[in-house]
Formats: C-alpha cells, sequence, structure tokens
C-alpha cells in the first residue's frame, strides 16, 4: 500500500497522549509540533485513525509543504503539488480554512482563492479539460502557515472528531469528548478502579471513561469525508477498519463509573447520552450535590470540570465553590482527584497545591489541570 502523510491536529499540552495513540495504532511519528502532530501511514490509516484516536480533532492527509514570502510564490508552490494523486477529475473541492501565523502572507480570503486556483490550474494541464464539473466526492482543503512554512492538506475527518455521534444534548460550558479523553487518559485510572464526576454535566467524563474501558472505538458510529475517497482507501478498507473495531470492544467487562450533577434535567440528558454511546450498563447517574460527595471505597479516582465562573456575575461565587469542594475532596483522602479549570485561584480556594498542574488550552481558553495523587492501593487490592 501507498505511504502517505498525516496531520493529527489536537489540543495544546496533550501531543503527548496523541503521540502515543498514534505509536500504539503502529505508526511512524514525522514530527511533534504544538498542538499537532504529523505521522506516516499506509492507506489503512485513513480509516483506522479516524475510528480509534480518541484525542485528535481531526486527521489530515499532507498534500505538500513549501516556503512562500508573496502570493505569487503561494501560487506556485502550491500548483507543483502533484495534486492529481489526491484529486480525480470530479472532486468536488475547496479551501474550507487557511490559518496563519507570524508570516508575511496574512490574508486568510486570499490564501483561499489563490490556493484553489493554483489546484485548478495544475489539474487543467494534468487532465486536459478547462472546466471541472466537481459532482464527485468532497476533498475539503486546509491551509496552514506559520513562520511563511506553507503546509497543506486534505480535511479527511470532515466534521470534527469530538463528534461521537452519542452527545444529543449537553449543557452549560460542556467539556469536548477529544478533551474528556485525553484528561483521562494522562491519568493512571483503569477500568477496575473506581471513578466519579461529581459536576458530570451531560456525562461526557462518565461516557468517555466507559468508552476507554469497554475499548470502544469513538468513531464506530459516524461518518468521516474521506470514507467516499474509494481513489485512497477502498471500501474494504474502512470495513476492515471497523471489523478490527468491533472485534476489540470488551462486551463482559464490569465498571463502577458514577456521575453527579445538581441539574436533575442534565442528569437525564446525561442518561440518555450514555445510552446513545452504548455504554450505559457501565455508568450510574444520579442527581446530587458535590457538598454531599462521600464514598466508603478507597482509592478512587475524580475527575471533574467544575464550573469557572463563564458569566463574569457568577465568578463572585467562585471562592466558596471551591472551599466547599476542597472540603468535599479531602474527605476522600485516598482517592487521586483531576481537576480542569480556568479559574487561577482553584488552588488557592482548594486549599491544597496540587502535585502537578499542567497548563491545557481549552480552544482559545487557557486552563490548569490540577492533579492531586492520592496513594496506590495496597497490591493485593490492586490484583
Amino acid at each position: 500500500m501507498q505511504e502517505l502523510e498525516y496531520i493529527a491536529p489536537c489540543h495544546f499540552g496533550l501531543e503527548a497522549v496523541l503521540k502515543r495513540e498514534i505509536t500504539d495504532l503502529g505508526y511512524e511519528i514525522v514530527s511533534v509540533e504544538d498542538g499537532r502532530i504529523t505521522f506516516k501511514g499506509d492507506q489503512a490509516a485513513l480509516a483506522r485513525a479516524n475510528i480509534f484516536i480518541r484525542t485528535a480533532e481531526r486527521i489530515m492527509i499532507k498534500v505538500g509543504s513549501f516556503r512562500a514570502d508573496t502570493f505569487d510564490e503561494l501560487f506556485e508552490g502550491t500548483k507543483a503539488l502533484s495534486w492529481e494523486q489526491y484529486l480525480p477529475k470530479d472532486a468536488r473541492f475547496w479551501v474550507t480554512k487557511a490559518t496563519t501565523n507570524k508570516s508575511k502572507l496574512f490574508s486568510g480570503s486570499d490564501i483561499q482563492s489563490i490556493v484553489k486556483k493554483a489546484i485548478v490550474d495544475r489539474l487543467t494541464g494534468v487532465y486536459h479539460i478547462r472546466w471541472f464539473e466537481e459532482t464527485g466526492a468532497e476533498y475539503p482543503i486546509r491551509v496552514f502557515i506559520f513562520k511563511d512554512i506553507v503546509t497543506i492538506a486534505l480535511d479527511a475527518s470532515g466534521t470534527s472528531l469530538h463528534k461521537r455521534g452519542y452527545r444529543q444534548l449537553v449543557g452549560k460550558a460542556p467539556i469536548s469528548e477529544t478533551l474528556a479523553a485525553a484528561l483521562i487518559m494522562l491519568t493512571p485510572w483503569n477500568r477496575d478502579r473506581l471513578l466519579v464526576d461529581p459536576f458530570c454535566g451531560s456525562g461526557t467524563f462518565p461516557i468517555e471513561a466507559a468508552m476507554i474501558g469497554a475499548e470502544i472505538a469513538p468513531g464506530m458510529h459516524r461518518e468521516f469525508t474521506a470514507d467516499k475517497w474509494d481513489n485512497l482507501a477502498a471500501e474494504a478498507v474502512w470495513q476492515q477498519a471497523l471489523a478490527e473495531a468491533e472485534d476489540k470492544i470488551l462486551r463482559d467487562v464490569s465498571m463502577s463509573i458514577q456521575g453527579y450533577d445538581l441539574d436533575a434535567g442534565i442528569i437525564k440528558c446525561a442518561m440518555k447520552n450514555a445510552k446513545a454511546a452504548g455504554v450505559e450498563q457501565h455508568i450510574h447517574f444520579q442527581q446530587r450535590d458535590m457538598r454531599e460527595l462521600s464514598s466508603p471505597k478507597k482509592y478512587g479516582f475524580l475527575i471533574t470540570n467544575p464550573p469557572y465562573g463563564e458569566r463574569l456575575e457568577d465568578r463572585a461565587d467562585l471562592p466558596e465553590l471551591y472551599r466547599d469542594m476542597g472540603k468535599a475532596f479531602d474527605r476522600l483522602d485516598t482517592w487521586s482527584k483531576f481537576i480542569i479549570t480556568s479559574y487561577e485561584d482553584a488552588e488557592k480556594y482548594l486549599g491544597r497545591k496540587a502535585t502537578k498542574n499542567r497548563k491545557i488550552y481549552n480552544g482559545m481558553i487557557k486552563s490548569y489541570y490540577y492533579q492531586y495523587m492520592g496513594p496506590k492501593p495496597p497490591r493485593r487490592e490492586r490484583q
């Protein structure tokens, strides 16, 4: 099979998790940059990466890179790429997004227009046709320019990979599925250990944990732009990847995962989302105040995304909320606790310095992942 280069963007600060996922799939890492990993793989990787990877925002096929200080250089550099290897005669293609940073070229709309014209010019010479009907499969194109280096790629995922297909209903300020999965994977949690989210909202943390524990591939029940690219990966390749995903599911696994929220309505949403994801049997959802948090069980895990004052009027309530959180969490003194928040004073009001504090960008919001490591259970209990 022909080897291709793939680009997988992710949340800033979570590159190590994504890198591990890619290497676990058996693919070679080419480069690791802020918020982006490039790797090599055969055509099967097109399907497997989209279906199996939990923490990437999308999977793209890298068409090429070159330097461009002017629009003329952008045109010629784009035209020099072998577009005929990727775009058939009837392809429907357009530049869906162009981003630029620390570069001489900065007009996104002009970049989009010039890249499209250059591709048409190239294909006109190769296919010897002057008008492209564009009646076939869609091939959205993305352009990234950083320090005058242009990278052009085909977007193989289409809709972002955080759209697993199960979350029909959401609460306020939901955490994305890809970010939730990455944060869980940054912890030592495994399916044999109790996990609780006291601010579960629409259930993303519990659902992603259950999918990880049952080894349910996140992309099993959705479509991708590239599943219609029969020139790059035949339908059989996708069917093979889906069959592999089916075979990996642990159907008789037992887990103890709990999600609580003060809002009864959002708990109903979480239950519906868990059912849509096929993991409702692994999760117990309950309307419950975080302040009542307690458990007779030792060595559990708490992973949560508490309120952080999205609205200015809510910020005045945060000191009291985080103080109460600290008191409730202290009752679980043998547990490990993991809290993502953009509230800068979280540690101060939780009343204890975190074992580790990881800076993560949730979109454009700078967030902190506070990690409070509890003691390891005795060896006999771990077994």
